[in-house]
């Protein structure tokens, strides 16, 4: 590469300048920023698929390295922990080092932790494979969004946030079921081998396309903060996970989760003092803008309300309607598709319309999905259920890329990839949350229901929704005070 290509390639993509006038809405976005933005999701959506991808391959690799489902199981729980304790530290890396240093970071540790996964023949080998990709994965999203927001007019966010909604969806949705396809044919080894020269491609290409938004700058780490923030969202995330498990003494429970809180109160007190030196390593002063503060809080509730579903209708599925694990995939597949499908033409909705008249229709028909789920017995048809998932991902759809758009599109440039950070985390911790109200709301009921263990199991499901029905009621009636910010780049001074 010649000097000049060499400097082409390290210059920052000029910000939109906040001192000019805004464009049409109809104004494309240039050559370079549509490469860049292609190449971020294309690297977001492999990290994303390979989350899911394992879960079909448990089974398979149960037998083969002669371990229990819960040796196994750590497999899922250890890669959503790595997420929780690296996701915190991004606003930081993503102040620190360029665009294209942490993209590179990001792939290149992704594409280890794939490689390590391919040729482990331990378990604790694997195992380590999964928290290597966990890390690059932690990295991507918020790169991801921290760019969008840098690169693209306020008047476009919409529909740019509304693609990265697509790939959000979509990639969880078709994991298992490229992951079985490879099963049919190949070993579980070979669902990492199918990724890692996907995943190389990419960095090459990144290499050669992706520009700095960011050049970095030189931003002290604070080492208290880091265990501080591991064992906080850490302990949050593995605690909630452990809710619903009858086989963990409540004395354990009761600590870890201790643990975590006392810890997360300890790193928020710290970023407090720190932030005031502008030395944060997750900087809360996101949460003083207002909108950012309530869209982060309604996105909160949906994640509980999603995952709190994705765990809760399979289970009924099975164990009460007796659905195969294929049956139980293509039922829910198409409300992941259709998420995904509707994301670019919400994204367009919301730069025309904002965001509150597509949360109010959306939260609407969450509602909806949750009054069809509550009424399931033994006797429902797969049909009705497979009308409520679709439902329920139809008002999931309106909601999600309004809520991102608007949370980080009320940051002033400062604080973007700290309100990136704060997003994944929130989904995150939220998750979990939703996955351990659902699974202690199903297994109380249940233990105490009459009839079989189908009634048993549904009269629980019936509970769960309904419990959730009623806490949706929250960011319904939330929707109706959110507005979307201003069409101009925020770049005041920090307070």
């Amino acid at each position: 590469m010649s000097h000049a290509d060499a400097t082409v390639a390290n210059d920052p993509v000029p910000a939109p300048d906040p001192a000019q006038p805004a464009r049409h809405p109809s104004d494309r976005l240039p050559r370079e920023t549509v490469t860049l933005l292609t190449v971020l999701l294309v690297g977001a959506f492999v990290v994303i698929l390979n989350e899911t991808a394992m879960n079909v391959a448990l089974a398979s690799i149960m037998h083969d390295l002669q371990i229990d489902e819960r040796a196994a199981q750590w497999l899922t729980t250890g890669f959503m922990l790595t997420m929780a304790v690296v996701i915190p530290t991004t606003g930081w890396l993503l102040q620190r080092f360029s665009t294209r240093a942490a993209f590179t970071l990001a792939l290149a540790v992704f594409s280890i932790g794939t490689l390590a996964c391919a040729l482990a023949f331990t378990f604790p080998l694997l195992l380590a494979g999964r928290i290597i990709q966990a890390t690059g994965t932690a990295i991507m999203m918020p790169l991801l969004m921290t760019t969008v927001m840098d690169v693209v007019p306020a008047h476009m966010r919409g529909r740019v946030m509304g693609t990265i909604s697509l790939v959000i969806a979509v990639a969880p949705a078709i994991g298992p079921t490229v992951s079985g396809v490879v099963l049919q044919f190949l070993t579980w080894r070979f669902v990492f081998v199918v990724v890692l020269p996907i995943a190389l491609g990419i960095l090459a290409l990144g290499l050669r396309f992706v520009r700095n938004v960011e050049s970095g700058r030189p931003v002290g780490l604070d080492m208290l903060s880091v265990p501080l923030a591991a064992f906080g969202f850490g302990g949050l995330v593995y605690g909630l996970s452990l809710i619903g498990d009858g086989t963990v003494p409540t004395w354990r429970l009761t600590a870890v989760l201790g643990v975590g809180l006392l810890s997360l109160l300890a790193f928020g007190w710290r970023q407090v003092r720190l932030q005031r030196t502008d030395a944060a390593l997750l900087d809360l002063r996101t949460f003083t803008q207002p909108a950012f503060a309530l869209a982060v809080g309604m996105l909160a509730i949906m994640m509980v309300a999603l995952f709190g579903s994705i765990i809760a209708l399979p289970l009924v599925l099975q164990q009460a309607l007796h659905l195969d694990p294929l049956g139980v995939g293509l039922l829910m597949l198409p409300g992941g598709v259709l998420m995904g499908v509707l994301g670019p033409l919400v994204g367009r909705l919301y730069d025309l319309a904002g965001p509150r008249w597509l949360l109010l229709p959306g939260g609407a028909a969450v509602l909806g999905a949750f009054a069809l789920f509550a009424q399931v017995t033994p006797d429902t048809p797969w049909p009705w259920l497979m009308a409520a998932n679709l439902l329920l991902s139809l008002g999931f759809a309106f909601m999600m890329t309004p809520l991102m758009t608007t949370a980080l599109g009320s940051l002033p440039h400062q604080l973007r990839s700290y309100g990136s950070a704060v997003v994944g985390t929130v989904q995150q911790v939220a998750g979990a949350a939703g996955t351990a109200l659902f699974v202690t709301v199903m297994t109380t009921v249940a233990a105490t229901a009459i009839g079989t263990p189908e009634e048993a199991l549904t009269a629980g499901a019936r509970a769960a929704f309904t419990v959730v029905g009623a806490i949706w009621l929250v960011p319904l009636v939330a929707a109706g005070f959110l507005k979307k910010p201003a069409d101009t780049d925020l770049d005041q001074p920090l307070h």
